[in-house]
């Protein structure tokens, strides 16, 4: 009874929701801008239909920044087959991600944080999906095993996996 109730309230209030279509951005991801090799600005629009992780720390020597990335080295390979995108996003201070992973490294870092609401954290990680949903947002390390199973639980990619 209070489901139908609450149907029926947010079919009044919000029409919209009873006819929502399913592969709507939801809750679509700051756009998050860099400095490419020939120094010309790009944007997420550039990796439009690939998974996108965005890692936000104080500097590249933080601890949970190096732990993330060490998380993600581990079944790197497997990333890279989804094409995967890493961009990291420094507030304090930039330097040399030491890594075999490749990072795109966002030109204004305070304002990445700020736009994904994670300004009073030391470190936090986005997930952003091929449709440009942020899926998931943490200021915790994430396993690499889960951060694949966030990826692989988009709605894009459940979708293709779908039987007809």
């Amino acid at each position: 009874m209070k489901r139908l109730l609450l149907s029926l309230f947010l079919g009044i209030v919000c029409p919209s929701f009873l006819w929502a279509q399913p592969s709507m951005v939801v809750r679509p991801a700051p756009n998050v801008q860099w400095l490419d090799a020939n120094g010309v600005r790009q944007n997420l629009a550039a990796f439009k239909g690939q998974p996108v992780i965005v890692l936000i720390a104080r500097s590249p020597r933080d601890q949970p920044f190096r732990s993330q990335v060490g998380q993600l080295q581990r079944l790197y390979q497997r990333f890279a087959n989804n094409r995967l995108v890493c961009i990291a996003a420094f507030t304090e201070e930039p330097g040399l991600i030491r890594s075999n992973i490749p990072f795109a490294v966002a030109s204004d870092g305070p304002r990445v944080a700020y736009d994904f609401q994670t300004t009073d954290s030391r470190f936090a990680i986005a997930f952003i999906g091929r449709d440009g949903n942020l899926d998931y947002v943490t200021d915790r390390v994430v396993p690499a095993q889960r951060a694949l199973d966030i990826l692989g639980n988009s709605f894009v990619t459940q979708s293709q996996l779908r039987r007809p």
